[in-house]
């Protein structure tokens, strides 16, 4: 084949440190659109951020050129540096060290993009913590309990 193509829809989630309700709802539509900012400055093409006060969903297309760990570095690293200039106020902040990130099928696009813009509503019936417990449970992940919240 001459060409490389490929499309790999990955929904990520990550959460603030100690899961600290840092991103309070006058600040998450910058945060969530710097956020996508990052995202297609690296090439993969943002469909989707969202989030509530202590999480972040990120819905894109991961660019055939980057390995998923380097775009999550680049995002939480660039991203919480500008959160602490553009908010002084959040001189603290920092995202937590890990992240859960999932292939989707296309076709399931639209239903991910829904659930995001939903994050409000949903979260006023689930936990983060529950909600990633689901979301590791639905795509089969093991994992380790204590050690998913650092």
């Amino acid at each position: 084949m001459g060409q490389s193509l490929v499309q790999n829809y990955m929904h990520i989630i990550f959460s603030t440190k100690n899961r600290i309700k840092y991103l309070k709802s006058q600040r998450q539509l910058e945060i969530f659109k710097y956020i996508g900012s990052l995202c297609n400055e690296k090439r993969c093409q943002v469909i989707k951020v969202g989030g509530y006060e202590d999480h972040i969903h990120i819905l894109c297309l991961l660019d055939k050129n980057i390995a998923l760990v380097d775009l999550i570095r680049f995002v939480k690293t660039n991203s919480s540096r500008w959160i602490k200039t553009r908010f002084p106020e959040l001189n603290l902040f920092s995202w937590q060290e890990g992240y859960g990130a999932f292939s989707i099928n296309p076709q399931q696009s639209d239903a991910v993009i829904g659930y995001i813009e939903d994050q409000e509503y949903h979260h006023h019936k689930v936990s983060f913590q529950n909600e990633l417990i689901y979301f590791l449970k639905k795509y089969k992940q093991n994992y380790d309990e204590r050690y998913i919240w650092r």
